[in-house]
């Protein structure tokens, strides 16, 4: 478990409002969030062969090694620490990992997992975590800060396209990241992901950049 010092960085996590009269996306945002349904989604293909490679050099999960890099390029774009709360949009200092854990039984509860810039304090976190849900049942539902990323990996299926189920009744706007089967690719090893988000924060171009920022982190070049 990380330690008491080690956990000042998640209680330091703070929220500034958007001025929405001087923010550059009023129109965007106003536009969007009339929509009855504003969240969208990708589905795009990323190279994993160096990142599939270093993660069983280092002994690591591959699972976690990669749900650590995507969670980096997540908080290095401003658009997706945007959150809608109570009426007003948001800039979080720092966006986490809620994630669903399959248990041996073949259900599943949704884990916790805060980021840390540090990956060891990062994965002795996430560990203790997914620890935790598995040895308990049911959903594990908690109240938490909408600064989350809701993540899912399905490595059955070599997805091309992917929906979610969402409840219309309330505003939703945390990303959500789907990862797909590993598959060998000509010498290669490929995995296809599935980002939602909504519109009226985070536009194709910032999807772009995210794409861009996790591939580089999975071939350590960032």
């Amino acid at each position: 478990m990380p330690s008491i010092s080690k956990k000042i960085f998640y209680l330091a996590c703070m929220k500034q409002r958007i001025d929405q009269s001087t923010w550059e996306r009023k129109e965007h945002y106003a536009f969007f969030s009339k929509f009855d349904e504003p969240i969208y989604g990708v589905t795009v293909p990323v190279d994993c062969t160096k990142a599939y490679q270093t993660a069983k050099e280092k002994g690591v999960s591959f699972f976690m090694y990669y749900l650590y890099r995507a969670l980096q390029a997540f908080n290095a774009i401003e658009n997706f620490r945007l959150r809608i709360y109570e009426g007003e949009v948001y800039l979080y200092d720092v966006t986490h990992a809620s994630t669903t854990m399959l248990r041996e039984d073949k259900t599943f509860g949704f884990t916790y997992i805060d980021y840390h810039p540090d990956e060891q304090v990062f994965l002795e976190g996430a560990l203790s975590e997914i620890a935790r849900v598995k040895a308990n049942s049911g959903l594990e539902l908690r109240d938490v800060e909408p600064n989350m990323v809701q993540c899912s990996a399905l490595p059955w299926l070599d997805f091309t396209g992917l929906s979610h189920a969402r409840s219309f009744s309330r505003i939703d706007s945390c990303p959500k990241i789907s990862f797909g089967k590993l598959v060998d690719e000509a010498g290669a090893k490929r995995m296809n992901i599935s980002i939602h988000v909504h519109h009226g924060l985070v536009d194709g171009y910032h999807i772009g950049l995210f794409v861009e920022k996790f591939q580089q982190l999975l071939d350590g070049v960032a």
